[in-house]
């Protein structure tokens, strides 16, 4: 694990591979942490890809911003990120709010994006009513913490049937949530409300990308990939089954040859090469 000191606070993260891999970027949602991507860390380093994964700001280790957090701070930390790595260009992914994080940062940084992972997450710009909803759980969060909460949304983040088939995720699932910073989570929450949409800047989108959904998500059901997909055509479309929102913690082996299928795929040149045994 790494800290350093960027854009006024300090970000933690781990960077697993070889240095000489493709990097990927890889953005854990609300309200995790950057332990979310560890079985896609192990099986791309393994492969030969470096891989960075960051505690967001106000999340896991990370210093915590109060009040409100953007996505387009988000998007400039992790630039910022890639520039104190010497990274200039990243494949970028992100699930749920890391998702929206990805599509924010190739907004605001196109030039340096490889190619984007979207996993579960979705496109339109919040509702009036998904507004009130997120500022109210904000204010819920700083109230009461996020044991609570935690509690009352593991069977979303996971699929039902997955909570009690596989105890041991839903354990490393609560921890983190409710081991979260609830200054932290309440600040991304109402910064997130007030999201650009995406629908808009989707479309200009050129680099490769994958959409990743679980096919029984509860927050982002495989419409709103669907209607990803359809915003960019050129993109593939993998649904996971026997998962919800976190297909990648759920269903980690099935999300892992997914992931690997589309880098080697739709990534021209030279290949990372492997780790050493």
């Amino acid at each position: 694990m790494n800290a350093t000191t960027l854009r006024g606070t300090t970000l933690h993260h781990d960077d697993f591979g070889p240095a000489t891999g493709l990097p990927v970027l890889l953005v854990h949602g609300h309200p995790f942490d950057r332990t979310l991507w560890a079985p896609q860390a192990a099986a791309l380093g393994a492969a030969g890809y470096r891989v960075i994964t960051p505690d967001l700001r106000g999340y896991g280790l990370s210093g915590v911003t109060p009040g409100k957090v953007f996505l387009s701070d988000f998007a400039d930390d992790l630039a910022a990120l890639l520039d104190h790595l010497g990274i200039e260009r990243a494949v970028v992914g992100g699930v749920s709010m890391g998702g929206q994080i990805a599509m924010e940062f190739h907004h605001r940084h196109p030039g340096r994006v490889h190619a984007l992972v979207l996993s579960d997450t979705s496109a339109p710009a919040e509702t009036e009513d998904g507004k009130e909803f997120r500022n109210r759980l904000a204010d819920r969060l700083l109230a009461e913490g996020m044991g609570g909460y935690a509690d009352e949304v593991i069977d979303k983040m996971l699929a039902a049937y997955n909570v009690e088939a596989m105890p041991d995720v839903a354990a490393r699932v609560l921890s983190m949530m409710r081991a979260t910073n609830p200054r932290g989570a309440a600040a991304a929450l109402r910064g997130r409300a007030e999201r650009r949409d995406f629908r808009d800047t989707l479309p200009a989108v050129r680099e490769p990308v994958l959409i990743v959904v679980g096919a029984d998500d509860a927050y982002t059901p495989v419409a709103d990939a669907e209607a990803i997909r359809r915003l960019v055509p050129h993109a593939s479309l993998a649904v996971i089954e026997r998962a919800g929102h976190l297909p990648g913690a759920e269903q980690p082996e099935r999300f892992n040859a997914v992931l690997l299928d589309f880098l080697t795929a739709r990534l021209p040149g030279p290949r990372p090469q492997a780790s050493p045994s």
